[in-house]
């Protein structure tokens, strides 16, 4: 098959009106006439949209695929995301193909074991139970973005990384990173400043290391395994990737809830069903659209369309997880529904490391949030909520409730 160059759509496409959680609805059609299509970026290139279900696995789990970002045919969305995430010289875990990357996972896997972020659940149990404490002495309305959203995911990722229990400059640090009102300035600024507060945290390291992530990247730096701009560059990627997807899924998840109150009473009723929810809600709502672009290696065969060795390529998670094939009425959202296969957090050996890291901040926040407080609802209309334009991060950039 092929399509005329000059019949291409343009990429990334418009969301329905009114549905900003729910995937554009070209993608269903795509998804159910070429799962395998091409279309043209801002910059004039074409790029390889995977639509299906299986096209995308697929694509996750083909060794002749590379995720690294310094290709040529590597699919930018704008010009102002190539400018920051390039800026370095180092190449984060997540754009590393093997070897590379099967070394510097094994690094980072050390901070991610199950048994760890297990025993992280007590504290993260109180640190969202004291957050709902305050919001419930607070003013109403109030915006769960600075009240939870932001500083559960901060502070759990703080203890993962050995951020000292003392130490807030990363919770204050961190919305500046993914403030749209400061432009690439801005951006490159607070970066800059991220850098540097965390070369601090690696001199602390090495004089005083604990059981975290950093002295565990300090440890190899010591043996020569690692350079020392790599742990740097690692560390602040985990930052600026774990936060700001957690931070959006907390409240695109809540959100999802507040405007399905069945679902919400459902979990009220039986707190059960929060881990089935959790993995529901993400695969209902996806906060990583475009995060997933790699680059052909080598000539492939997919779904009857050859991909050259050097075309980009997106996986489109959110028209994956509502594939008609895996998930019956896959644009309702029901937390009874066992959706442990969704896209969410990838598949293959990228995916995403923090997963259960991830998945427990989650349950507690859903859990938690909606035993207590019940009455939980929208304190404004939802067509005036305000959400994100970045591209590879989606979701509010606030969400007022009352109860």
């Amino acid at each position: 098959m092929s399509q005329l160059s000059s019949e291409l759509p343009a990429f990334p496409m418009s969301k329905a009106k009114g549905c900003p959680l729910d995937p554009p609805p070209e993608y269903a059609q795509l998804r159910s006439d070429r799962p395998v299509a091409k279309a043209r970026l801002w910059d004039g290139k074409e790029v390889w949209l995977i639509t299906g279900y299986d096209e995308i696995r697929s694509i996750f789990t083909d060794p002749r695929i590379s995720v690294d970002n310094t290709q040529p045919g590597y699919p930018w969305l704008s010009e102002q995301a190539r400018t920051v995430v390039l800026t370095g010289g180092v190449k984060p875990v997540g754009r590393m193909d093997p070897p590379e990357h099967t070394a510097m996972r094994r690094m980072l896997g050390q901070g991610f074991l199950v048994k760890k972020i297990q025993n992280m659940r007590g504290d993260v149990e109180a640190l969202v139970n004291e957050l709902i404490d305050d919001i419930l002495a607070g003013p109403r309305p109030t915006d769960l973005v600075p009240s939870l959203a932001m500083p559960v995911p901060s502070t759990a990722l703080g203890w993962v990384l050995g951020v000292p229990p003392a130490d807030k400059r990363l919770i204050s640090l961190v919305p500046r990173l993914f403030d749209e009102d400061s432009g690439l300035e801005g951006a490159m600024e607070a970066r800059a400043e991220l850098f540097a507060y965390i070369d601090e945290l690696i001199t602390h390291r090495e004089n005083q290391p604990g059981d975290d992530i950093i002295s565990h990247l300090v440890g190899y730096y010591q043996k020569g395994e690692l350079s020392r701009v790599s742990v740097l560059t690692q560390s602040v990627t985990l930052i600026a990737a774990a936060l700001d997807t957690t931070r959006s899924m907390i409240t695109n998840g809540i959100l999802a809830l507040l405007q399905h109150p069945e679902q919400a009473a459902a979990l009220i009723e039986d707190p059960d069903l929060v881990p089935a929810a959790v993995e529901e809600l993400l695969r209902y709502t996806v906060v990583t659209e475009f995060s997933s672009k790699r680059v052909a290696a080598a000539d492939i065969e997919i779904a009857g369309e050859t991909i050259k060795a050097g075309d980009g390529i997106i996986c489109l998670i959110s028209a994956g997880n509502r594939d008609e094939k895996v998930f019956t009425d896959p644009d309702t959202l029901d937390v009874r529904r066992d959706a442990k296969q969704h896209l969410g957090f990838g598949a293959g050996i990228h995916t995403c490391i923090g997963k259960q890291l991830a998945r427990m901040e989650l349950e507690v926040v859903y859990g938690t949030l909606f035993r207590r407080i019940p009455e939980l609802r929208l304190a404004v209309p939802f067509d005036q909520l305000v959400f994100r334009n970045t591209f590879d991060v989606q979701g509010v950039r606030a969400l007022p409730v009352t109860w």
